[in-house]
């Protein structure tokens, strides 16, 4: 079973999720990246490329799923180490620094509340992500070229390039294009009819909208909404 609600982060979810450990989940890529607690265990979920599969995991996982580019600067690490990874979070802060935040999160009694309260203790603490870079996004997410979006920033396509992987752990062409497949599937589960779907999401057309689903999330749209 799987919950979310907005967090008291701007702009950040806050989830959690009790798979049964007999089956595969899949977690679509979204250009964000989580906080996560599993069994007393912190850990980072990187930006993803395409769907990542998890099974064979039972127990409750708790998350924190922060806003595209900003997670970087939370955890000061650029987000293209991170990508396409899970990884502890004592491997990138002080194992001591860790086991401490770990019991704050423990003793709280609800590890995504735990979480959230960690997430808004470090953003108090944290340089606040380059607002460049939330331009960026916004515009990538309305539809926007990436090139134009580029001139519009006053940035070079090449420091585009280099601040986009920086802080979303990929170029600004597939960010656009793992938005853009964010945009068609809320569009087809609101109930679009695909064609319409495509069109208004960015795409060429149906076809180009049922290969990139394909490609990005291993299975087609129709499969894909069946799942829920």
């Amino acid at each position: 079973m799987y919950t979310e609600r907005a967090s008291r982060l701007p702009g950040a979810v806050v989830w959690t999720s009790s798979p049964s450990g007999d089956g595969l989940d899949r977690v679509l890529p979204d250009g964000c990246m989580d906080l996560l607690w599993h069994e007393g265990r912190l850990l980072v979920a990187g930006p993803d490329t395409r769907a990542h599969l998890t099974g064979g995991v039972s127990g409750l996982w708790a998350g924190i799923r922060f806003p595209p580019g900003t997670a970087p600067a939370l955890l000061g690490v650029p987000a293209h180490e991170l990508r396409d990874r899970r990884v502890d979070l004592a491997d990138l802060w002080p194992a001591a620094a860790v086991r401490r935040l770990t019991a704050r999160v423990d003793a709280v009694g609800d590890p995504a509340r735990g979480l959230e309260d960690l997430a808004l203790r470090r953003t108090a603490d944290t340089v606040p992500p380059d607002p460049l870079l939330t331009r960026l996004a916004s515009a990538l997410e309305a539809g926007r070229p990436a090139a134009a979006t580029a001139g519009e920033l006053g940035l070079s396509v090449r420091q585009l390039h280099r601040r986009s992987l920086a802080a979303f752990g990929y170029g600004p062409k597939t960010l656009a294009r793992i938005l853009r497949l964010r945009r068609a599937l809320d569009l087809a589960r609101a109930g679009v009819p695909f064609a319409e779907t495509a069109a208004r999401a960015g795409y060429a057309d149906q076809p180009h909208l049922a290969r990139d689903v394909r490609d990005l999330t291993g299975l087609s749209l129709g499969r894909l909404l069946a799942r829920g």
